[in-house]
């Protein structure tokens, strides 16, 4: 875990719209991810706003050194907000998740002696010949199967079976033809219905990388099930 962060396995490390965009690179767009919310709500949050100075702030205290090339200095600000923002939540969900079994779990590559050292090291070591996290494979020669160790970076798996998102679909309908519903006061519940009705396409995800159709559909029910459980008041 946390490979991808530190040593620059993330797609928005090599394409050309991370650099040209100043905003963070895995979300360069706001408007897929709060489609399906109440217009009261994207009015109240001003998520837009709130994320464009949260970048601002990551970008300005971003630590570079004397000398550096427009295109390193840009590759530094990327590593450090994945540092800052992206693997910050990846290492929180991992601690609950693993917490609430009992475990107390640790992510090796992780350790702020790495994660310090590693941030240093130019992109020309870090990615050799454009192979992507060329250094850490190298590192790792004596110990790995050739198979393993030069396969192509594949994402965590999701699920696009038809009954899958059919169950999915007809709870979230259930949820929201209940008026008391937590979830419905941060949605606008005409945009979920022709979200819902919409035909999927699996090719491409929604939103991010892994955000598609009916990872949509469950991340709502996932939200809904916290509000109730927790019984959060939404005013």
């Amino acid at each position: 875990m946390c490979p991808d962060e530190i040593f620059g396995g993330y797609p928005w490390f090599h394409k050309q719209e991370a650099f040209d965009n100043a905003c963070f690179p895995w979300s360069t767009s706001m408007e897929p991810r709060q489609a399906l919310l109440s217009d009261s709500l994207i009015q109240e949050l001003r998520i837009e706003e709130y994320a464009k100075n949260a970048y601002e702030k990551t970008i300005q205290e971003t630590p570079v050194l004397p000398g550096e090339s427009a295109e390193e200095k840009r590759r530094r600000e990327v590593s450090y907000l994945n540092l800052k923002w992206f693997m910050v939540t990846l290492l929180d969900r991992m601690d609950r998740t693993s917490m609430h079994c009992g475990l107390e779990a640790r992510v090796p590559l992780a350790d702020h002696r790495i994660v310090e050292y590693v941030f240093n090291i130019p992109w020309s070591m870090k990615c050799p010949n454009g192979v992507v996290k060329g250094l850490l494979r190298h590192v790792g020669k004596e110990w790995l199967p050739q198979d393993i160790l030069w396969r192509k970076k594949s994402p965590y798996p999701k699920t696009y079976d038809p009954t899958y998102e059919q169950v999915l679909t007809d709870q979230l309908k259930e949820v929201l033809a209940n008026p008391n519903a937590p979830i419905r006061t941060l949605l606008d519940t005409k945009k979920v219905h022709i979200f819902i009705d919409r035909p999927r396409d699996y090719g491409k995800p929604w939103y991010g990388q892994l955000m598609a159709g009916p990872q949509m559909l469950a991340y709502m029910l996932q939200v809904n099930y916290w509000l109730e459980k927790y019984k959060v008041k939404i005013m």
